[in-house]
């Protein structure tokens, strides 16, 4: 079979939906390494995270003739061209996009990873909100069948576009790999200097934004031991400077340590030593977080919304991302109670079985086949 992969975000993007793409892709080529990909994307500058397209099988498509001047027109209203003369039987849109010349004799799978722009519409501007809905909503109603990354996806789909839950399949994605194996003390050592982190700390990983409530965790800090610190590894946005002046205000400097720039490869060592991971988000799609912190076999405390609970196990701890009393509860619990921090690394570990690749790979062919 000849798949192909809307793979703009695979070679340009090097957080969430990037590491989506590149995961999937990459997955599919190794377990099942029979077929031709076929890989579309718009020009690129070569980075570390682009060797899982080296593989044999794999082809990569740019724009060509009049659309190397527009490759960004080309993905919507040219790539059906080059779809047909690869002769591709299926085309998978990566990041919730379909081309608008998609031929009619090529199966076709969407994936859409959250409707946040339409739950909380405070978090975008008006002109995004348009543009999204206008996009998103095209691509579930084209698309043959859609995978939705999480039940609360799935839900959301059906309740903001009115799509038949007939057409939604869930695939849950996994972490990267490295997560898998722990870092060796001259690792943890090179990190720790490196990021200059304290000796006991939580960890927050994740884009300093409104919605994922940072906040909420630094008023949680201020009720724990002075000793314990908090490390935010993650890109600022505005919101960064809302949270800089609570701190300011409280005093706090000495508590926490923003690293804004971490390096992907260094983030299991770091993730390896905390003493917990918390993750205060108000809504997601899925939350690989999550996925990282059992993997790299440390307690973890969450939000009790949208998906979160989905990805993060039976025996993480939930709490109300508003109440900061309980956030702090919580990880008092997890980082001072013994047993409850044994039995959640244990069952954390072997929850996250659940999402490694043979597993994801598996589930993404059946849909595949279904189409077939």
């Amino acid at each position: 079979m000849r798949i192909g992969f809307d793979a703009k975000r695979a070679f340009k993007n090097f957080t969430g939906l990037g590491n989506y793409s590149r995961s999937t892709i990459a997955i599919l080529a190794d377990y099942y390494p029979a077929h031709q990909y076929y890989l579309y994307t718009t020009p690129y500058k070569s980075h570390p995270l682009l060797n899982f397209a080296d593989k044999e099988n794999m082809r990569i498509r740019r724009p060509a003739g009049r659309f190397k001047c527009w490759p960004s027109l080309w993905r919507y209203y040219g790539l059906g061209g080059n779809l047909s003369s690869d002769r591709v039987d299926l085309f998978h849109g990566l990041a919730a996009e379909l081309p608008a010349d998609l031929p009619e004799k090529i199966r076709s799978v969407v994936t859409i990873h959250d409707l946040i722009f339409l739950r909380y519409p405070e978090y975008y501007t008006f002109i995004d909100r348009k543009i999204y809905t206008c996009k998103y909503r095209s691509a579930c109603r084209r698309a043959d069948l859609i995978i939705a990354i999480s039940e609360q996806t799935k839900q959301d789909i059906m309740e903001f576009f009115g799509i038949d839950e007939q057409k939604i399949r869930v695939v849950y994605q996994g972490c990267d790999p490295q997560f898998y194996t722990q870092a060796d003390d001259d690792a943890k050592s090179r990190v720790k200097e490196l990021y200059r982190l304290p000796d006991n700390y939580v960890l927050y990983v994740g884009t300093i934004e409104q919605r994922k409530n940072l906040l909420s965790l630094v008023k949680a800090m201020e009720l724990l031991p002075p000793s314990l610190k908090l490390v935010a590894a993650g890109k600022p946005t505005s919101y960064f400077h809302t949270v800089q002046e609570y701190i300011r205000q409280r005093r706090l400097e000495d508590r926490i340590c923003f690293q804004h720039q971490v390096k992907f490869a260094d983030l299991p060592a770091i993730y390896q030593q905390a003493q917990a991971v918390c993750y205060p988000s108000l809504f997601e799609g899925f939350g690989i977080p999550l996925l990282e912190a059992l993997n790299s076999r440390v307690p973890l405390v969450a939000s009790n919304c949208s998906s979160l609970p989905e990805a993060g196990g039976p025996d993480s701890l939930y709490v109300n991302p508003l109440d900061h009393e309980a956030i702090a509860e919580a990880l008092r619990k997890a980082i001072e109670d013994e047993t409850t921090r044994r039995q959640m690394i244990e069952v954390g570990i072997k929850f996250a079985a659940n999402f490694r690749e043979e597993r994801v790979a598996k589930n993404l062919w059946k849909v595949y086949q279904e189409l077939m």
